[in-house]
């Protein structure tokens, strides 16, 4: 099974393009955080950037609603794909967005998305 649920806030305001066929896709950067002591009781903090895209009426929605800083909880799966720059394979990692839901200030108000973009 391929799913993933993640809770964090937006890395940068999202970038909305729209393919030649006038489909709607969504890129955005997601931050989660994880904080623990050790058995020193010295306090630490590690931050992991995702990538995030979504697609149709959803990444509309999230282009709108969102912004730099915007707490998010996304739903989706992992994919990982390839491509070529100087002559060398590359990878890259990202969210697919299945569903989101606004988490915290005004965006609070809005209802929750799925991909389809239909609220749940």
């Amino acid at each position: 099974m391929n799913y993933v649920v993640l809770l964090g806030r937006l890395g940068r305001d999202p970038e909305l393009k729209y393919t030649s066929g006038n489909t709607a896709v969504c890129k955005l950067t997601l931050a989660t955080d994880e904080s623990w002591k050790d058995k020193d009781g010295n306090k630490h903090k590690k931050t992991d950037w995702h990538r995030l895209t979504a697609w149709g009426r959803q990444a509309e929605v999230m282009a709108e609603y969102l912004k730099k800083g915007s707490q998010v909880l996304v739903t989706g799966k992992i994919e990982t794909r390839e491509y070529m720059k100087g002559g060398e394979k590359n990878y890259i990692t990202e969210i697919k967005v299945a569903s989101f839901e606004f988490v915290g200030g005004k965006a609070d108000k809005e209802p929750a998305c799925t991909d389809d973009g239909a609220p749940f």
